[in-house]
């Protein structure tokens, strides 16, 4: 049986490693055409080179990518990085602020802007942002992430009042930690931490792992799932949600 995800057309941004590979590749599975908008090429996936922290950056990766697509159907917004403050937040100066902004929040937004026309124009389409469960749970190691992942929370539930009533739906995914380089990997958020605090990096990893109910890291693939399900028909009345994944670390309502 074909998924209501065959033939479908999708951007994923951010898609050659972690969460965002996972996320095409589970798309790819599920019989949709995927193409990712990265820095670095990805294994066995159409690509287009994009540096989506340059403002022409998001607008030339949808130029691009929607003539090899045909289309598009579906917009998965990812790009995302985080970079611990083990300084405190008087250490984050003007161009950290900037940086950050650009890279988890208005990278999203340009590339929405860029390819909502064409959704807009068939009638119908999924906006998908990933987002973090920092957005509501905001930590001072992260003051400056943390700010931009709740604007970037925000900015989807807006959109969504605007363009429901034309067939967009637009709902964002809030991960917890997530077993991925960005937290495990070289230079990650684990090995910063324990440099800074004198730990060791599997301490620190299995600190924040500690903190969910569930006790340990989201996988990528989970992340890749509920993606998919927000993409398809299922979920065709679910629009301006945001769905947080993690492990139950949230522990308010």
């Amino acid at each position: 049986m074909k998924s209501d995800l065959y033939g479908k057309r999708a951007i994923v941004t951010g898609g050659s490693r972690g969460i965002g590979l996972a996320i095409a590749r589970a798309l790819t599975d599920e019989g949709a055409s995927v193409v990712v908008g990265a820095r670095e090429r990805p294994p066995d996936l159409p690509f287009v080179e994009a540096d989506l922290s340059e403002p022409h950056g998001p607008g030339a990766l949808v130029e691009t990518a929607i003539p090899l697509l045909g289309g598009l159907d579906i917009l998965v917004n990812n790009v995302g990085s985080v970079r611990p403050r083990v300084n405190g937040f008087l250490s984050v100066t003007d161009d950290d602020w900037t940086t950050t902004l650009t890279i988890n929040l208005l990278a999203a937004v340009r590339t929405t802007r860029a390819a909502l026309p064409y959704l807009l124009d068939q009638g119908h389409g999924s906006v998908i942002t990933i987002a973090s469960v920092n957005a509501r749970l905001p930590d001072p190691l992260v003051v400056d992430y943390s700010a931009a992942k709740g604007a970037l929370v925000n900015f989807c539930k807006s959109l969504s009042k605007e363009v429901a009533a034309r067939g967009i739906r637009v709902n964002t995914v809030s991960p917890g930690p997530v077993a991925t380089g960005l937290w495990l990997g070289a230079g990650g958020v684990a090995e910063t931490v324990a440099g800074a605090t004198g730990g060791t990096a599997d301490a620190v990893a299995a600190q924040a792992a500690g903190e969910s109910i569930t006790g340990r890291f989201t996988t990528p693939e989970e992340v890749a799932a509920l993606v998919v399900f927000l993409a398809g028909d299922a979920a065709a009345n679910i629009t301006g949600s945001d769905f947080t994944i993690d492990g139950g670390l949230i522990t308010t309502l």
